[in-house]
């Protein structure tokens, strides 16, 4: 069993950590949050006071980070994750950030000589707590390899993307492709009603026909085709329309600095945009149609 460095415990962190001291591993775990550090405690985990408490004495080091200048600050500032780590330490990013932040620290990792892969998830709180994310991987082959059987551990689907960076331009893209079919489904069911024609019987035409996709059949925005969709409970989150947010901005981010084209993408940061501004952003993303109901 490893002795694994875990950093930052919030709603998909700590699930992800737990799933790890479950399988017998020994994670000694930091976050900003007390109660955070007190539910790994309670759960068998170590607690830290530092990222370089966390870091210090590991085999491997996660991070799961809410942003890219939190990625940059953890693993490069002085007492930060490259400065404390032991040599041959595998160093495993999970959080969902730009690329170019991604690619910045793997080169100051790769500097060092330490593996580092960049490895976003998909499969929300839910996904964390079973044990069933996706994960979407950049970096080295022999990064990839090594880290494998940890994350086989949080995971049910491990995709190698490519090169340092990579993981996390699979994760913007497929969220931005996320994004825009929650939208239009939406838009497809709010029409429906002014209509009159039933959200049930739209379900069943469109699960089954060309209309078809995973918004529709997973994760439905209206209440009753699909009993486990958030529609079902007041839309309370497993990802929340900020998170959806930051996910489509990062694409538009990407999009301008790589010249790609991306309208429909841009359309649906400005209308989740505006759903966040009116108070959307902690409920669930397919709460969008209430938005759109005005």
């Amino acid at each position: 069993m490893a002795r694994i460095g875990f950093i930052g415990l919030g709603n998909m962190g700590l699930p992800m950590a737990l799933n790890l001291v479950k399988a017998g591993h020994e994670v000694q775990g930091y976050d900003v949050n007390a109660e955070a550090l007190s539910k790994l405690a309670a759960a068998g985990g170590t607690t830290t006071g530092s990222v370089h408490a966390a870091s210090s004495g590991v085999e491997v080091v996660i991070t799961m980070l809410p942003a890219g200048q939190h990625v940059r600050d953890v693993y490069l500032e002085a007492g930060g994750v490259l400065a404390s780590v032991d040599p041959g330490t595998l160093l495993i990013d999970s959080s969902t950030i730009d690329v170019a932040s991604a690619r910045t620290v793997a080169e100051a990792a790769a500097a060092k000589k330490l593996l580092m892969i960049d490895a976003p998830v998909s499969g929300g709180v839910g996904g964390a707590q079973a044990g069933t994310l996706t994960f979407m991987v950049g970096g080295p082959e022999a990064a990839f390899e090594r880290a494998k059987p940890f994350l086989e551990l949080m995971g049910k689907t491990i995709v190698h993307a490519g090169d340092a960076g990579n993981g996390q331009a699979a994760k913007i893209c497929n969220n931005m492709i996320l994004g825009v079919s929650m939208l239009v489904t939406s838009e497809a069911f709010v029409l429906a009603e002014k209509l009159g024609l039933d959200a049930q019987k739209l379900f069943d035409i469109t699960s089954k026909s060309s209309g078809q996709c995973w918004s529709i059949t997973n994760y439905c925005p209206v209440p009753g085709p699909v009993p486990t969709s958030p529609a079902n409970r007041d839309y309370q989150p497993g990802f929340t329309a900020a998170m959806m947010l930051k996910d489509l901005k990062l694409a538009q981010e990407a999009a301008r600095s790589s010249g790609a084209t991306s309208p429909m993408g841009a359309g649906a940061a400005a209308v989740f945009g505006q759903f966040v501004e009116e108070g959307g952003g902690p409920y669930d993303f397919s709460g969008i149609i209430r938005f759109l109901r005005g």
